[in-house]
């Protein structure tokens, strides 16, 4: 008997096997975090992790000391102290040794370093300053270069969270510990993606393009590692798209270390959905802050995440500054990037994205380690938010024990800047749920609105002055800009290319012998 097959009649075709349904499952994730991260995969890979000033700032040290060919240096805070001190002497050696020295530095959060950077061009290191203040762009410090990267002869690469700066060692007389803080170093094919990363800082700075020898690679690779490089610019949001991805991807756990975390409605939600879904969420964070403003503000969105089952920590020591991730015993994720608005949005950022288990291993045991010095946060019968111990607990009397950190940077108050816009916004738009923790902030701003209220209705003029002088600035800012590009416009001619005015930077180069 002949089947006569009507034309419009499907016939599925057999299904794949198990393993080619793998194989496409895995090739749809890297493809998925290629495109939310916008980094490419580089899968021959060493990579050392690196715990805390006590191991970071040696192998820095040590690496840049064996310079041969040229160093990239690029940290969001050079400060001006001992350990800021070892690390620019170490570097002007390395330029008068013939090797070609590069350093970045962020202006806000290196603002008290001024005698260091004439250290280092004297010795014929060129140096380049981020963002500046500019009378023409009046908020354009709100973008920052928060990475802190450094790269050596095209060998080694190291990406973290700390800054250079006696505060990651702490001190012992002021019963200050080394802050709590994660690094990487790497070596193989990543190392290349660091470098691409620093030209581009580099190049935002204004002035000529970073022209570097590249020598050949091996062809064996280093080792068997994949690493993205997930390098963040403003707007681009690659590493915002990545935690939302991982949070929507884990399976068993993912386990978040964050400094100064004030999260999105929309990462919230991803990570109240993991945890509903079966997912170990959990989540450390300090349990005292150097930006004063930022620990009301994390606390507040503890009471979702908490009532949908992520378990919250919070340090007990001087202050937890890494900024980490560890999920489902395979993807890591370590560098400077905050949860938070600021870090995703508006800075440039650095981080490397691990696809290890070996690795992933490490940091899941490093993790437990820093719970064991944490306190849980819960929520009670009543509904409210409380650690499991009281704080005098976990704090000793004063003349014993470890005192939480200090007021922070004038540059790490831009973040606790745009947290503290991200509560008063809610509080108008209702876009989020407030909770108790805000109380303080918004009666303070309260009071402040009332009271400039009361000035503007009986002494006017002290208000129309002020906003006066603000628009007039305004005004002249933009245009002053559109002036600037209109002459760049008539240079080039009418057909030609659009020019553009560089990034608000500066550019110190070499005043001794060039590198």
């Amino acid at each position: 008997m002949r089947v006569v097959m009507h034309p419009n009649e499907f016939h599925a075709p057999a299904p794949p096997a198990v393993t080619d349904i793998a194989v496409a499952d895995s090739d749809r994730f890297d493809r998925a975090f290629a495109r939310a991260a916008g980094a490419a995969l580089t899968e021959r890979n060493a990579v050392r992790l690196l715990l805390d000033a006590k191991e970071n700032f040696p192998a820095w040290l040590d690496a840049i000391r064996a310079a041969q060919r040229f160093v990239l240096f690029e940290s969001y805070i050079i400060a001006d102290d001992g350990v800021g001190r070892a690390f620019v002497q170490a570097l002007a050696d390395r330029a008068r040794a013939g090797v070609r020295v590069y350093v970045v530095y962020d202006w806000l959060g290196s603002t008290k370093s001024s005698a260091t950077w004439e250290a280092l061009t004297g010795a014929g290191v060129a140096v380049r300053c981020f963002n500046p203040p500019s009378l023409d762009s009046p908020l354009a410090w709100l973008t920052r270069d928060h990475r802190k990267s450094i790269v050596v002869d095209g060998d080694v690469g190291y990406v973290s969270g700390l800054c250079v700066s006696e505060e990651w060692e702490g001190d012992p007389a002021r019963r200050l510990e080394p802050w709590r803080d994660t690094g990487v170093e790497i070596r193989g094919d990543a190392v290349a993606e660091l470098e691409a990363a620093f030209a581009q800082v580099w190049a935002a700075c204004g002035g000529a393009p970073l022209t570097i020898e590249r020598a050949a690679r091996p062809a064996e690779g280093a080792g068997n590692v994949r690493v993205r490089v997930i390098a963040g610019v403003p707007n681009a949001t690659g590493m915002y798209r990545t935690d939302l991805l991982v949070a929507s991807t884990a399976r068993r756990h993912l386990w978040i270390t964050d400094a100064y975390f004030i999260a999105t409605a929309a990462y919230t939600q991803a990570l109240r959905a993991a945890a509903r879904d079966g997912v170990d969420v959990r989540l450390l964070v300090p349990g005292a802050s150097d930006i004063p403003a930022v620990s009301p503000l994390s606390r507040a969105g503890y009471r979702a995440l908490l009532d949908a089952g992520v378990r919250v920590f919070e340090w007990n020591g001087t202050m937890l500054h890494a900024k980490t991730a560890v999920a489902d015993g395979m993807w890591s994720r370590v560098g400077s990037t905050n949860l938070n608005l600021a870090s995703w949005i508006s800075n440039y950022e650095l981080d490397v994205a691990i696809e290890d288990a070996g690795f992933a291993q490490l940091m899941a045991e490093q993790y437990e380690r820093d719970l064991a010095r944490a306190t849980e946060v819960v929520l009670t019968r009543r509904n409210r938010v409380r650690r499991t111990e009281p704080r005098a607990a976990v704090e000793p009397e004063a003349g014993g024990g470890t005192r939480r950190a200090v007021a922070g940077s004038a540059g790490r108050a831009a973040a606790g800047a745009v947290s503290v816009g991200s509560a008063l916004g809610a509080a108008l738009t209702n876009r989020r749920t407030l909770g108790p923790a805000e109380v303080g902030l918004l009666t303070t701003m309260a009071l402040f609105m009332l009271g400039t209220a009361v000035v503007a209705a009986f002494f006017p003029r002290l208000v129309a002055w002020p906003l006066g002088f603000l628009a007039a600035w305004l005004g002249m800012a933009w245009g002053f800009k559109g002036w600037k590009l209109w002459r760049a416009r008539h240079a080039a001619g009418a057909d030609g290319p659009d020019a553009s005015d560089p990034a608000p930077a500066r550019d110190r180069e070499p005043r001794g012998p060039g590198p």
